[in-house]
């Protein structure tokens, strides 16, 4: 065999081995995974897994974000709860000693109020009773004191009644010589006012004339107005059922 040929087939063993060593490389090369890559790949990142825990307990759907969120309005309602409280203290303070004062005021003004009505129906009470015995009590030896006491302590309609009727009653009393003396066994008050106050009274009036020698006792119920004229106590109106 000629030696050109030996050099032939040798080349082209060389560039066959060439070529599949080539191959083979070039596969080996792309189908072994690099050991770096492949362990980061399977092994998890615990850092990433941290956060991504802490993202989920961050969660605002999160029970323990619900729970803090409920605290913080909760602490913060109770802190303007607080604060409110503070500001309306000085106010309702204020508020409590005005309507202390008012009703102090108005107790005040009911005791006195009491006080004078109190007063005044003792007033006319004292006075309803003297002018009964002035009223029932009658000598016609003193005719004109009798009458001028009795016109001096009434006023209103029950003088105007006894002016009209006075001349009258005298010439009676002078023609029956007729005698009289009241006693007031009872007195009340029926009602009261500052102003006017009803008295009933039971009086006992001994009578005498010249058609009756021996005295009687006749038992009378008055019912009295007294009216204040002028800070006295006078009589406006005498019932006698």
């Amino acid at each position: 065999m000629p030696d050109n040929q030996v050099e032939d087939r040798t080349a082209i063993h060389l560039d066959a081995d060439d070529e599949v060593g080539g191959t083979v490389h070039a596969e080996s090369e792309d189908t072994e995974p690099d050991s770096a890559t492949a362990v980061s790949a399977a092994s998890p990142d615990k850092t990433g897994d941290t956060n991504a825990e802490a993202s989920v307990s961050e969660a605002p759907g999160s029970h323990a974000t619900t729970s803090r969120t409920a605290r913080r309005r909760l602490a913060a309602r109770a802190r303007t709860a607080v604060r409110l409280a503070r500001k309306g203290l000085p106010h309702l303070a204020v508020l409590l000693i005005l309507a202390l004062t008012v009703s102090t005021a108005v107790l005040g003004w009911k005791y006195e109020h009491r006080r004078d009505i109190d007063a005044a129906g003792q007033a006319a009470l004292d006075a309803a009773t003297a002018y009964a015995v002035t009223l029932t009590s009658v000598d016609t030896g003193n005719l004109d004191a009798n009458f001028t006491a009795v016109l001096d302590g009434s006023t209103g309609e029950f003088r105007d009644t006894y002016t009209k009727s006075s001349t009258q009653l005298r010439q009676l009393l002078i023609d029956h010589k007729a005698a009289g003396h009241g006693v007031v066994l009872q007195s009340a008050i029926k009602s009261a006012s500052e102003n006017e106050v009803v008295v009933l009274l039971f009086v006992d009036q001994t009578v005498s004339n010249t058609d009756m020698p021996d005295p009687r006792i006749d038992h009378s119920r008055i019912v009295m107005t007294m009216q204040r004229v002028d800070g006295r106590w006078k009589a406006a109106k005498v019932d006698i059922p």
